[in-house]
């Protein structure tokens, strides 16, 4: 029998006892979510059933990163698209940012042809006003810009580097400011908290980030806070991982997460994470390989934020609220004030690194690196959402980084190595570190800072 006849209800049998028809008819109809979610533990728990009846000697093998299939399911992207691909035209730069930070995980160089041919078709999607589009001549956009300013920085070479135009990038950032405090995603576009995370991380990683790009920003984000604990797009919507890790990414990159209740977030972000191992995106629904990023880095942020928390747990702290705003010196319409004083943002990305854990892993990072490696890998390469559903490069480059940060989540010093118990498989799996805040390799990340640290 499949997994679909044991969760869906059966109707009742037709004629026989009428009070047994009642009976039936009493039972709950489950929803689509619900027969969805059963249909998912089953087949992760048929996965996982391969695991605990293997043979010891045999369980490194089951878990084992494929890495040269990844590698080569990666590498043909970048060299080669199928005509289907044609309807991720308008996200071009958001292809080579997912395949090449792959790689790059992957500790895999490209050759020079390859890096120079990336390098001159961003800088065709870069706009002779500022900011990436999707593709040569297409409008530019905040989160086309993220993707090429990371693709950019993971690549590396001064030729790379230098093709990023700062003024004008800074002047197409300026112009999307709404007047809320927040950005808007393109010319016209929608205002959300994923604008003001690509438009902070972008600034901060270039190093043109100052008060004008990140006034208001920090209470635009705190307003999305919902009562769940995690961040929503914008003010009154749903709690979601993605917004979530970019609200607090932004906070931290500003100085401003003090604005955010940090338990509670943590508390909600926590609870994500399932009975598959994996995390799910919002409250009831699916696990999906994506959120191992998402929600994983999100909640390993704050490994390094637990100060913060232990002040907003004491009973006297909400006492102090009233009085943050003008100690923050912001004004009444939560936008900073002329006379706040000059702030070196590019410090806090590279502080926070320096940062050691104060608490160990916030979530169950063992579990999902068994989510990843036997539920998300697909033999031929390539990462998933979920058994069921087909590989691809978004999934790829989220799986790749949420394993990056998993087994990364249990070190205490901010130079060491993770060690064998806090991996599951071989250490071969081991994967480079990144900078959480923007999702680029570690190395990559302190190469661009010493760069435009000196622009």
């Amino acid at each position: 029998m499949d997994s679909s006849s044991r969760t869906q209800p059966q109707p009742p049998p037709a004629g026989g006892d009428p009070s047994e028809d009642e009976s039936a008819a009493e039972l709950p109809r489950l929803t689509v979510t619900q027969v969805e979610q059963m249909k998912v533990e089953a087949r992760v728990a048929d996965i996982y059933r391969v695991l605990f009846d293997a043979a010891p000697n045999a369980k490194s093998a089951v878990l084992e990163l494929w890495r040269d299939q990844h590698v080569e399911y990666l590498t043909k992207g970048l060299r080669h698209l199928a005509p289907s691909f044609h309807v991720l035209d308008a996200n071009r730069p958001w292809l080579c940012y997912w395949m090449v930070h792959g790689l790059a995980l992957l500790d895999e160089t490209l050759d020079d042809d390859l890096e120079n041919d990336i390098v001159d078709f961003l800088s065709r999607c870069q706009d002779k006003h500022g900011g990436y589009g999707g593709g040569p001549g297409q409008l530019p956009h905040l989160a086309t810009s993220y993707a090429a300013v990371n693709t950019l920085v993971t690549i590396g070479s001064e030729k790379a580097l230098s093709s990023i135009k700062r003024e004008n990038l800074y002047k197409f950032m300026l112009l999307m400011k709404d007047k809320s405090g927040a950005f808007r995603m393109h010319d016209g576009g929608e205002v959300d908290v994923r604008a003001c995370y690509t438009a902070i991380s972008v600034a901060s990683l270039v190093n043109v980030l100052d008060d004008k790009l990140a006034r208001g920003v920090g209470n635009y984000i705190a307003s999305c806070q919902t009562y769940e604990g995690g961040i929503a797009g914008e003010p009154s919507a749903e709690a979601h991982g993605g917004y979530t890790f970019c609200g607090l990414a932004a906070m931290v990159l500003l100085n401003e997460v003090e604005k955010l209740d940090l338990p509670s977030l943590i508390g909600w972000v926590a609870f994500r994470q399932g009975v598959e191992c994996g995390f799910q995106g919002r409250t009831n629904k699916l696990v999906d390989g994506c959120y191992s990023f998402w929600q994983g880095a999100a909640i390993a942020l704050a490994q390094k934020l637990m100060t913060v928390v232990a002040e907003q747990s004491k009973p006297s702290y909400s006492s102090k609220l009233s009085s943050v705003d003008d100690a923050c010196g912001t004004s009444s319409s939560g936008l900073a004030s002329e006379k706040s004083p000059i702030v070196d943002y590019v410090k806090f990305g590279f502080d926070f690194m320096k940062q050691s854990n104060q608490i160990g892993p916030l979530f169950h990072n063992i579990a999902l690196q068994q989510y990843i490696l036997l539920c998300a890998q697909v033999l031929e390469g390539g990462l998933r959402d979920k058994p069921g559903k087909n590989r691809d490069h978004y999934h790829s480059c989220y799986c790749l980084s949420g394993l990056s940060v998993s087994q990364y989540s249990a070190m205490t010093g901010s130079d060491s190595c993770p060690l064998p118990q806090h991996m599951l498989g071989p250490y071969s799996n081991l994967l480079e570190p990144i900078h959480p805040l923007y999702n680029v390799v570690l190395e990559k990340y302190e190469e661009a800072y010493e760069f435009f640290s000196g622009e």
